[in-house]
């Protein structure tokens, strides 16, 4: 997602207002869907994945972090999002470069409905 206007420079805080960007963006889908390739021809695999809307608003209580040492400005940062125990379910990356986009990082598919995987060969 492109994070387009809103304060964001080199202060911790301004996380705050981009995850709020983000949190409100999202009340305006019902679902969220990805379609992933996960083999390039000439055999073809895709899969169509569904990311539960509930699972990335729980970046609603993530722990932030911004990227005071990057070279980039505004600065880079994540938002940490915790299982229980050990690793996070995810991250969001909010990306200080040029474009100031928002990605999902290292999201575990186990928290996310395979709806579909299909494959095809396209000859030579």
């Amino acid at each position: 997602m492109e994070l387009g206007g809103g304060t964001w420079g080199d202060n911790p805080n301004d996380l705050k207002g981009l995850l709020q960007n983000f949190l409100y963006h999202m009340t305006s889908y019902d679902r969220i869907l990805t379609l992933r390739t996960l083999k390039k021809g000439p055999v073809w695999k895709y899969e169509l994945v569904e990311i539960p809307k509930k699972l990335l608003q729980e970046a609603e209580n993530g722990e932030l972090e911004m990227k005071l040492n990057s070279t980039q400005y505004p600065k880079p940062g994540y938002c940490h999002i915790p299982k229980l125990k050990g690793t996070n379910k995810f991250q969001l990356y909010f990306d200080g470069g040029g474009e100031r986009k928002l990605q999902v990082k290292n999201l575990y598919k186990k928290y996310c409905i395979v709806h579909a995987t299909w494959e095809f060969t396209i000859p030579d």
